[in-house]
């Protein structure tokens, strides 16, 4: 459980091969889109068609790779990709992540930074940021970061919205709002379809001291959630905060 909560998912290349399609005549809604484009976009779509498949097939197998924590390969595949087309927020998240991954958090925050400026308003970008913010206990910054991006996630996401929900939680723990923190931990119940509701009452149970119940509502979250890529993330939340104990035991590298 060494690894923050990162997402490395593509975040502009599917709507800029879209934008490549032609518009069907006579569509009038579909039209302007074109005009909508930001310079990057623009930019990448003056790229010879080459090229363009060049920039996805290496930006495509650094995505590939990085799941497997192959890092320093995945970031000689972004690149050769950066040597196609720079100016990528792909490339930026990725590169960011691959930071991360090597507990690097100044350049990781740099080069989400950077992403966030290429594409404003993402939500995945804007996650990446709040969690660099969280695993180097920026809790202030953290928890308004994580407050933006629930007004920018669509109602639809539940499962990284319960998540961005459950870390403004414990962020909050941490700025002593504890009515607050009692409020939110009581939102959703035992019927949701997220461990939300089991892992605030297992951080209630860490606040308490209460180790032994703690573990409970953490067994009783994996006997109902059994899929591990789907309870991975909420028990990284804990690592990250300070509940459970790393395996690595970097926390304290964390809040360098």
């Amino acid at each position: 459980m060494k690894s923050a909560t990162i997402l490395s998912l593509f975040v502009l290349l599917t709507p800029l091969v879209a934008q490549n399609e032609a518009v069907p005549v006579g569509d009038k809604k579909a039209a302007p889109a074109k005009e909508a484009l930001l310079p990057n976009q623009q930019a990448f779509l003056n790229l010879p068609e080459e090229s363009r498949k060049d920039f996805i097939k290496h930006l495509g197998e650094a995505n590939r790779i990085f799941q497997q924590k192959r890092i320093f390969e995945t970031l000689e595949e972004l690149d050769k990709a950066s040597a196609i087309f720079k100016d990528s927020p792909e490339i930026h998240n990725l590169r960011g992540s691959c930071y991360v991954e090597m507990r690097s958090f100044d350049k990781a925050q740099a080069e989400f930074d950077k992403a966030a400026t290429l594409s404003k308003n993402n939500p995945s970008i804007e996650f990446n940021i709040g969690e660099v913010y969280f695993v180097t206990k920026q809790w202030q910054k953290a928890h308004d970061m994580f407050e933006r991006i629930m007004k920018l996630l669509p109602p639809e996401n539940t499962a990284l919205g319960r998540l961005v929900e459950f870390k403004i939680l414990l962020c909050k723990k941490k700025l002593g709002k504890n009515d607050e923190v009692t409020i939110l931990a009581e939102k959703y119940d035992f019927l949701d379809d997220s461990p939300f509701y089991y892992y605030a009452q297992a951080a209630l149970a860490y606040d308490a001291n209460n180790l032994i119940k703690a573990e409970e509502w953490l067994a009783t979250a994996g006997r109902i959630f059994r899929d591990p890529n789907v309870l991975a993330p909420w028990q990284d939340t804990l690592v990250e905060y300070g509940y459970i104990k790393s395996f690595y035991g970097d926390e304290a590298a964390a809040g360098e």
